[in-house]
């Protein structure tokens, strides 16, 4: 069975898994100027939770050989998702989950106040063990990397490590299709993360402007290999990865061990952790004959019986799935269900009122901070999960009933 739409560019095509679902014409012609690239190898594919982004089209991979565009991979590298199954079953929640989502809130840093500043919630003030211990095995390549790139040093850092963040970054506790409890959440490199993106993609934009004078667009500028920069983007980013899935560690971890030593929870087990994925990332894999640096942004690696996770929005379901390996999608799957509208958009068009309907029966923020992450801001999830049939099976539906949002 294929899914996917073929849409032709005059140079590389695009192989886009969009039947059925809402696909905006600005991120079609996003597509449309990196398959333009010299670069591309093969074809551009388009998930179908495609949407524009900033830079470059979310929901998109992109194989490139020789070469890597700092802005496909994004500024927030590594961001991804982690699932864990516990032991614990629905009727064992309180009836009362506030307190539950206020201990989790307790544990995790989230939010961004004062600027990012000294007095920012959503950072470490007194940095824990934990996350101290985790620090020493990624200072050294860091201050390597700062070494050379000066500018990269300011802001938090290893404060940042096990903390969520804000926008779409969540933490979620989920009831599957057997009423077991998981723990999901969904974040990535933070600040540091952020800061390496920009510098590169500025430093690939100067590169472009002193050897490339027809790019279909600046946002898509790139580093060939042997070029001054490609070798510490390739470093900087490979350490930001990694950063991103450390912290994700440390907040599972984090939220786990709160949970067990709350006396409204009886005693309980987890499993060893069933995924933890990256979908904003870059690495070298083999497709269509070639070695190729392959680019998702918003979009998880789907080889063949590869775990990933396909989240909904605040108020939908979410699903664990199982990669078919599909050659054609260069083995990915969508990585959510993908923004419908701009968060300014989601503003003006919703209210508080249209967004406690929409996440009635899940205990989370219900105030206007939180309008632009409504559930009616994302695509149908079962829409997108229709169309890429063909890219995963569904291994387990998850439904929220917490949801931390910074």
């Amino acid at each position: 069975m294929t899914l996917h739409e073929h849409i032709e560019t005059g140079r590389a095509p695009i192989k886009a898994w969009i039947r059925g679902v809402l696909a905006d014409e600005k991120a079609i012609q996003q597509l449309r100027n990196a398959a333009l690239l010299p670069i591309v190898h093969h074809h551009v594919a388009a998930m179908p939770d495609v949407h524009y982004g900033i830079g470059a089209t979310v929901g998109s991979v992109i194989p490139t050989l020789g070469a890597i565009i700092p802005a496909a991979v994004g500024v927030d590298i590594g961001c991804g998702m982690m699932a864990v199954r516990t032991s614990l079953t629905a009727s064992d929640l309180p009836d009362d989950l506030k307190g539950l989502r206020s201990e989790i809130e307790r544990v995790v840093p989230h939010g961004r106040t004062d600027q990012g500043g000294r007095g920012d919630r959503g950072a470490w003030h007194d940095l824990p063990a934990r996350a101290e211990n985790a620090w020493k095995h990624l200072r050294g390549e860091y201050e390597q990397l700062i070494a050379k790139h000066p500018r990269l040093d300011r802001g938090a850092t290893a404060q940042h490590l096990g903390t969520l963040g804000s926008g779409n970054h969540f933490v979620e506790v989920c009831l599957d299709e057997a009423q077991r409890v998981w723990v999901m959440l969904h974040s990535g490199s933070r600040g540091v993360g952020n800061r390496i993106g920009t510098h590169f993609i500025e430093l690939a934009k100067k590169d472009m402007r002193r050897h490339v004078h027809n790019l279909p667009d600046m946002d898509l500028a790139y580093f060939t290999e042997g070029a001054e920069h490609f070798d510490d983007y390739v470093f900087a980013v490979d350490w930001a990865q990694r950063f991103a899935r450390t912290n994700r560690d440390l907040m599972m971890a984090a939220v786990l061990g709160a949970m067990q030593r709350m006396p409204e929870l009886p005693k309980f087990t987890h499993g060893e952790v069933a995924v933890n994925c990256h979908h904003n990332y870059v690495q070298k894999e083999e497709h269509f004959g070639a070695s190729v640096f392959v680019t998702r942004k918003g979009a998880v690696r789907a080889g063949l019986g590869e775990l990933g996770i396909i989240p909904g929005s605040m108020g939908a379901r979410s699903f664990i799935v199982r990669g078919k390996g599909n050659p054609d999608s260069f083995h990915s799957c969508s990585h959510g269900a993908g923004r419908a509208m701009s968060r300014g958009e989601a503003t003006r068009r919703y209210t508080v009122e249209d967004h406690v309907k929409a996440t009635e029966g899940v205990e989370c923020r219900k105030d206007a901070d939180v309008i632009d992450e409504t559930p009616m801001a994302y695509k149908d999830i079962d829409a997108v999960m229709a169309a890429q049939q063909d890219l995963v099976e569904i291994v387990h539906t998850l439904k929220q009933v917490v949801c931390v949002k910074g």
